[in-house]
């Protein structure tokens, strides 16, 4: 579990195919080595993998093929820059959200333009992914926890700070540039909930139920 709170940006030293899927080794920067052991899991970009080895402030990663085809690692290359973030522990500031490290998906910057000091970015996502985004709800974004200031269609809009351009890969971002995207972990627990039978589901929780709570729910 973790938050969408980059603790450093890591770097790409090189990867290995091997079988099918691919092994990285990747510069921590800031982060070091020295809180990651063998067997620990680390986000990597947003996407949660399992620490091979942890020495001389670098790790090795290993990626499956599975995560190379539903993530934004089969584009990396050596040299790239990535989020990193160590796995949440018990009294860590909860500064994000929720994050799983499990990519829902692959969006694509669909623009972007300064905005003060800020930069405002529009990502298309999968058409499948929009019913689990919300004006002023949490999105993850290669590793990074934003708000959502607005879904149109497949189109939402994020707006970054500059603590976050100087801290994490989106300064990097341009027109095209795939990026991971990670939906609210409670989005996706709602509707299971719902699929689940409205009244019949043991809690009395079906659309109606939202409604008159204050909350809308899609028919």
């Amino acid at each position: 579990m973790f938050t969408g709170i980059t603790q450093a940006k890591g770097r790409i030293l090189a990867l290995e195919q091997r079988a099918g899927d691919r092994r990285y080794r990747i510069d921590c920067g800031a982060l070091g080595s020295d809180c990651l052991g063998s067997g620990d899991s680390i986000a990597v970009s947003g996407v949660c993998l399992t620490v091979v080895t942890a020495r001389d402030g670098e790790i090795e990663v290993d990626v499956s093929g599975e995560t190379l085809r539903c993530t934004t690692f089969d584009a990396l290359q050596p040299g790239d820059e990535v989020n990193l973030e160590p796995a949440l522990l018990p009294g860590t500031p909860l500064g994000g959200h929720f994050v799983t490290g499990h990519v829902d998906g692959v969006g694509v910057v669909a623009s972007l333009r300064p905005s003060g000091r800020c930069v405002v970015l529009d990502i298309e996502i999968p058409a499948a992914l929009t019913r689990y985004v919300a004006p002023k709800g949490s999105i993850c974004l290669d590793g990074v926890s934003l708000t959502v200031n607005q879904i149109e269609g497949r189109i939402l809009r994020v707006n970054i700070i500059p603590h976050t351009l100087e801290q994490t890969t989106l300064a990097a971002y341009q027109t095209g540039r795939r990026v991971n995207v990670e939906v609210d972990l409670l989005a996706r627990y709602l509707e299971r909930l719902l699929q689940a039978g409205g009244a019949g589901n043991g809690a009395g929780i079906d659309g109606d139920f939202l409604r008159r709570h204050g909350f809308s729910a899609a028919d």
